[in-house]
């Protein structure tokens, strides 16, 4: 059904899943961070009986190259990785999913290189204006840029476990974070999806990446380096997708249980210290919790005001919401590239 295959270019050498090759419609689908390609493979059946899905590990993550990612760029190595690839595939039009942080990556790609794109599935998407360090329905930015977002706002022990493939807290963080509690995925595929975060890679420039410390609660700002900076609105910001020239339709799904991509996520120092489990927060006015949902929905609304269309869909479920409901998410998808 579906095979590992290795594509290399000169930029890296990308592991990836393909199934459905032969099918005329492409379908490109990106994981997101702390995990890899393996959290679509559930769906490959379902998919690659219409579709050419190919599903790729970004640098840093799964069996690709262990490669450095320049925050400072936000999103735009892996954009930039991801066009040459899609170019050594023959790929010149093609649908794009991407789930959490790898949906930022496919407003990055949409932003870059849109007239490729027949539509995009946006799973859980990270806001447009970044992950944490930001206020208010308009992304308004937190001072200093960077506060409360990056590298060294990650849990330790989630970067010790993933460094020591510590698959108890891993599957804990699966089906208390990623899942919807009482999901659980099967006994095989928790196993997959449990080496896939654990093949996330962890050093220098790779997995959380560094940090910086700063006198404004919750004290800490992102660094320069590594995947979780991308994500920093100091480097990070996507609302330039409402202004793309050609505008593909764009599946906005997400779980109403969401614990990860949230307007009360459980990963922002601002929601944690309004529940009293971070001290010395500072209060609603200097650092309220990012109204992610908020966020995305006000970025997309100015999409449609431009010409573009988009369907948000809110299902029962978590972060990982297309696999908790996989058959009300290859409906929309289907729906979305009829």
């Amino acid at each position: 059904m579906y095979q590992q295959q290795f594509l290399t270019t000169d930029r890296l050498t990308t592991s990836y899943y393909r199934a459905g090759e032969g099918n005329s419609r492409k379908l490109l689908l990106l994981h997101g961070n702390v995990s890899s390609s393996v959290f679509y493979l559930p769906l490959f059946e379902a998919l690659s009986g219409d579709y050419d899905v190919v599903a790729p590990d970004l640098r840093c993550y799964g069996d690709s190259s262990a490669l450095p990612v320049d925050a400072a760029r936000g999103l735009r190595d892996w954009s930039d990785d991801l066009d040459e690839f899609v170019t050594a595939l023959g790929w010149d039009k093609f649908a794009f999913a991407g789930w959490s942080m790898g949906g930022g990556i496919a407003m990055q790609y949409a932003i870059d290189h849109g007239e490729k794109l027949t539509g995009v599935i946006l799973i859980a998407p990270l806001s447009p204006f970044g992950f944490g360090g930001t206020k208010g329905e308009t992304g308004e930015l937190l001072e200093p840029a960077g506060l409360a977002s990056g590298g060294g706002c990650v849990n330790a022990q989630l970067i010790e476990a993933v460094a020591n493939h510590t698959d108890e807290f891993l599957l804990t963080t699966l089906n208390s974070l990623y899942f919807k509690p009482p999901y659980r995925a099967e006994p095989q595929w928790e196993a997959i999806f449990i080496d896939g975060m654990a093949k996330t890679k962890v050093g220098d420039g790779m997995y959380p990446g560094d940090s910086a410390l700063c006198q404004t609660w919750p004290s800490v700002v992102s660094g320069t380096k590594g995947t979780n900076n991308t994500m920093s609105p100091a480097y990070c910001d996507l609302s330039p997708i409402a202004d793309l020239p050609k505008k593909p339709p764009i599946l906005w799904v997400r779980g109403d249980g969401d614990m990860i991509v949230s307007d009360t996520s459980m990963c922002d120092f601002g929601f944690l210290g309004q529940l009293g489990l971070v001290p010395g927060w500072p209060g609603a006015d200097a650092l309220p919790p990012q109204p992610m949902i908020a966020q995305t929905r006000y970025v997309l609304d100015k999409y449609a005001a431009g010409g573009g269309q988009y369907r948000e869909l809110v299902l029962p479920g978590g972060h990982g919401v297309h696999l908790e409901q996989p058959e009300e998410f290859v409906a929309a998808v289907n729906e979305l590239l009829a």
